[in-house]
């Protein structure tokens, strides 16, 4: 064992050292590296980046405006076909404000080795394409030629911004290894900026004063090498709040002789900027446009609550989401309104502009989607997505039109994330908490019977409340009964199913009730003269969704739980219990978890009562183990038998 240590040890050094010893540019591959045939770290990888360097530089012109220049350079490796996607690239940049981002690639080869030979075929002009994403976004992609397995590609990009205020994101990490990546960063003596970075990963960072040219700059080197594959551990959101990142912001300028200005904003100058842009307030205040509409809507009505359901119910049926995110009105809202579709701005604007001219205090609320990540330090592109907010006494109803299956005061999920940024029209903002939401409960009762084959039938009662119910009208509102049961039936091993009945479905303010006669076979084992049943059913849980003995990121389990189930079985005639589970009552530190498990019988009846509570939205991943473990034992009990003897 301690020489195979040494061995990894010595390779694992050798591949430092080759890696520090190496030149970056590109143009240089080698025999050797196109007969690599998989990662000497990770054998899984279908693909890895052998480099990714980059360079960000400010140009100043005659006018005295500033352009920030980022070149970025990068070399992969394909090993499998599964990694023949990364010849597909693409790029983002910024065309929305009054001047635009340009991006040009350059540099893009695809190396093969052919009769011991390398051969080079360049990108052609009709494998790059351009695309226009929103009217502030275009994006350049680009298709390499000549994929196969044992490839290397490289390419290069220059991006030029007159956007000085926020350098673009840097990742050091990907979903595939990363043998080398440095950044350098040139900052004019002028400007503060300040940085961050995320993740999990030990970023090197060096700097260097340099004099040369007309003026000085600071040089800051961030490098890192043998950087790991992103891996999706489950029960995770977004990775990217995990991910080796560099985030930069301009703080302030100071030129000579003159004072220092502060560009850093916080999150209040976030909000004016963003209110006070046309594609925002302005919407806000156009109303004719649904004014008599609106009459129709409240008319008759005399309490804030019907009008708020009312305009809501309204807003939600007319309009269709056209998936598209952003804080601002793409097309405006009057086109939207017309035309019954919109982003998300368009709706809830929409929403929050009838409200308003119904008497109710509404106002736009700014939010990250999870997708999105989470915002840092305040900045004008923290934000992707807009919602309503209606204050009442110390509390906010939330509101987004955008989703058919939300119940009023309640977001789709992909909005439930942290934090959010109610916008009021006096000028003032302030945070809101977007976590505080009631737990979602799943509730199962069964009446049940033991026949003398083993067999059990009976009746199902289902409740599920809040997400729960807002899932289940997500995945299987619009499929067909028939389609439903079938997918149950698949779900619970082969149970049958009859008298399926569900209600509530249309009506988003009450919990889906599900209700079904079934018929199972496969829960109960009959060895001689004893029967060895799994009380708990289908619904037991036979494996531990947590196998890995360590974890880097937080468990995110979207939202809190309660689930109960209350079993009651009637034995057959002729049999006697003769072993019956223990109780169990478990809780995890810091009221992460909770299950409970109480069996009892009386003449000729079980009774189960199983309750698993989760609290927490997030646990964190120093908190693993004792998950692990809360799970662990809750699968061990549930597999568990209760043994029926003929008497």
């Amino acid at each position: 064992m301690k020489f195979n240590t040494l061995i990894l040890i010595l390779i694992l050094g050798l591949f430092t050292s080759n890696l520090f010893s190496q030149k970056y540019e590109l143009g240089k591959v080698t025999i050797e590296e196109l007969k690599e045939s998989r990662h000497p770290i990770d054998s899984s990888a279908s693909a890895a980046i052998l480099f990714k360097k980059g360079d960000t530089k400010f140009e100043l012109n005659n006018e005295g405006e500033w352009t920030l220049v980022t070149e970025v350079k990068y070399k992969f490796k394909i090993y499998k076909k599964e990694g023949f996607d990364y010849a597909n690239q693409q790029v983002y940049y910024y065309v929305g404000g009054t001047k635009e981002e340009t991006l040009h690639f350059r540099d893009a080869v695809t190396y093969n080795l052919v009769d011991g030979k390398i051969q080079k075929t360049k990108l052609k002009s009709d494998g790059e394409f351009k695309e226009e994403v929103n009217k502030s976004t275009k994006v350049k992609k680009i298709t390499m030629p000549q994929v196969k397995e044992g490839s290397i590609i490289e390419y290069s990009y220059t991006l030029r911004s007159p956007y000085i205020t926020n350098f673009n994101d840097w990742y050091f990490q990907k979903e595939i290894p990363i043998n080398y990546v440095e950044y350098n960063v040139y900052i004019p003596e002028y400007f503060k900026y300040r940085t961050i970075v995320t993740g999990y990963e030990k970023v090197n960072v060096e700097n260097l004063g340099i004099s040369t040219g007309s003026f000085a700059q600071e040089k800051y080197t961030y490098k890192i090498d043998n950087v790991p594959a992103l891996k999706e551990e489950g029960f995770i959101t977004n990775i990217d709040n995990y991910t080796s990142i560099l985030k930069c912001e301009l703080v302030s300028i100071s030129y000579p002789r003159e004072p220092i200005r502060n560009i850093a904003v916080g999150w209040d100058d976030v909000v004016k900027s963003i209110y006070d842009n046309e594609s925002f307030g302005s919407e806000l205040k156009s109303k004719s446009y649904f004014d008599d509409d609106l009459k129709i809507i409240i008319n008759n009505l005399t309490t804030n609550e019907e009008k708020i359901a009312a305009i809501f119910k309204f807003v939600q049926n007319r309009m269709s989401w056209n998936e598209k995110y952003g804080v601002y009105a793409d097309e405006g809202v009057r086109r939207a309104y017309k035309q019954k579709t919109g982003n998300v701005a368009e709706i809830n604007l929409i929403l929050v502009a009838m409200l308003k001219e119904a008497g109710i205090d509404a106002s736009p609320i700014l939010l990250s989607t999870r997708k999105n990540g989470i915002a840092l330090f305040p900045n004008r592109s923290a934000f992707n997505y807009v919602v309503a907010g209606v204050e009442v006494l110390d509390d906010v109803i939330l509101l987004d039109a955008t989703n058919k299956n939300v119940a009023i005061d309640m977001l789709p999920l992909r909005a439930v994330n942290w934090s959010g940024r109610i916008m009021r029209e006096r000028g003032s903002s302030s945070e809101i908490d977007l976590l505080n939401v009631p737990v979602s409960k799943d509730n199962i009762i069964v009446l049940g019977e033991i026949d003398s084959e083993g067999n059990i039938s009976g009746k199902l009662r289902r409740q599920l409340t809040d997400y729960n119910s807002f899932l289940h009208r997500e995945n299987y509102g619009s499929v067909s009964e028939d389609s439903y049961i079938e997918k149950l039936e698949n779900r619970y091993k082969g149970i049958e199913i009859e008298e399926y009945k569900v209600d509530n479905v249309k009506d988003l303010e009450k919990p889906i009730v599900e209700l079904y006669s079934f018929k199972e076979t496969n829960v109960v084992e009959t060895i001689g003269d004893k029967m060895y049943i799994s009380p708990l059913l289908f619904f037991t849980l036979e494996e531990n969704p947590f196998k890995v003995d360590t974890r880097k990121y937080p468990i995110d389990f979207q939202f809190p739980i309660k689930d109960t189930y209350n079993i009651s079985l009637k034995i057959p005639e002729g049999y006697e219990v003769e072993y019956m589970p223990t109780a169990l009552n478990v809780s995890m530190e810091n009221n992460y978890g909770a299950f409970k498990y109480i069996i009892s019988h009386k003449g000729n009846s079980l009774q189960l009562v199983v309750n698993l509570d989760i609290n927490a939205f997030y646990i964190p991943s120093d908190a693993y183990p004792a998950l692990k473990n809360f799970f662990k034992m809750m699968v061990e009990k549930q597999a568990e038998k209760v043994i029926l003897k003929k008497k």
